[in-house]
C-alpha cells in the first residue's frame, strides 16, 4: 500500500505536544508520510522560554517528518499568492506554507482553516476533532 503524503501546519505539532490523541497518532502512522515547511520548524524551536525537555520533544517529532526548505518554485508560488490574495504581514508564514503545499502537490493538514480556505491553489484535509 502506498503511503499518503501530507504537509503539516505548525498547529498540528503543537496539538501533538499538548497530548491531543489524533495529532499524536498522526506522527506514529506508518501509512502517512509527513512533511512540514522549514518555517514550521523555526516557529516550533524559536518559542521563547523553551525548556530543554520541550526542545527535545520537538526535535524528536521533527525527526519523523521531512522538513522542506524554501526553493525557487516555492518562492515563485509565494509571490503569486501574495499578488492574488494580498500582501499581508500577518499571513506571511501561512502563504509560505500554502506555497509549499502547492509547489510539492501536498494536501495541507491544519486546524487553522480560516487562514487557508480561500486559497484555491491548495487542498485542505479535513481537520480532526480535539480529543
Amino acid at each position: 500500500m502506498a503511503k499518503i503524503s501530507i504537509l503539516i501546519d505548525t498547529d498540528i505539532f503543537i496539538d501533538a505536544l499538548k497530548g491531543i490523541k489524533s495529532a499524536k497518532e498522526l506522527f506514529r502512522a506508518k501509512e502517512i508520510e509527513c512533511y512540514c515547511s522549514i518555517l514550521s520548524r523555526k516557529e516550533l524551536l524559536s518559542k521563547g522560554g523553551l525548556k530543554d525537555s520541550e526542545r527535545k520533544k520537538i526535535l524528536n517529532m521533527l525527526s519523523r517528518v521531512r522538513v522542506l526548505r524554501i526553493d525557487d518554485d516555492i518562492h515563485r508560488k509565494f509571490f503569486s499568492l501574495t499578488k492574488k490574495y494580498g500582501d499581508r504581514d500577518d499571513l506571511f508564514i501561512d502563504y509560505i506554507i500554502a506555497a509549499t503545499a502547492w509547489s510539492k502537490k501536498l494536501p495541507l493538514l491544519t486546524r487553522n482553516r480560516k487562514h487557508f480556505e480561500h486559497i484555491e491553489e491548495i487542498t485542505l484535509l479535513p481537520a480532526y476533532e480535539d480529543n
